[in-house]
């Protein structure tokens, strides 16, 4: 199956989670793990997460669950150039967005996917970006 969905870290990180949320494991479940992928702007995020909390318990989580089983999508020269262009745009639009949000969303627009997340809000509006709230059980 091709690759449609690019998790962001709040999508990710949900396995790693104490309490995940069903809305978000549903709906990945639907989609099959060969249908989705992160970005290494993810990954770092969840690392820097877990090198802050020192918690066996989630790097083992981690490690079992998430480590190296989904692609994690470059941060590349065709991505830089892709967000350059639609950053400068949304700032000259008076509509900026969180720096790690849009290499995300940058991500998914070079790679032609949709960002999945639990915080549309920081997606929505970004030319070019297909985004789902996960934080609902369809997936819209």
């Amino acid at each position: 199956m091709p690759l449609t969905h690019l998790f962001d870290t709040t999508v990710f990180s949900q396995p790693i989670k104490d309490k995940p949320l069903l809305s978000v494991m549903d709906r990945w479940s639907a989609l099959g793990d060969s249908s989705v992928c992160t970005s290494a702007i993810c990954v770092a995020e969840i690392l820097q997460g877990l090198e802050a909390r020192r918690s066996e318990k989630y790097w083992r989580r981690y490690r079992e669950l998430l480590e190296n089983r989904y692609a994690a999508l470059p941060f590349d020269q065709t991505v830089a150039s892709v967000f350059g262009h639609t950053a400068a745009a949304l700032r000259k639009q008076g509509e900026p967005r969180p720096f790690v949000d849009m290499l995300i969303a940058s991500t998914a627009k070079r790679h032609g996917l949709i960002v999945a997340t639990l915080n549309a809000r920081h997606f929505s509006g970004i030319p070019g970006v297909q985004v789902e709230d996960w934080s609902a059980s369809s997936g819209d």
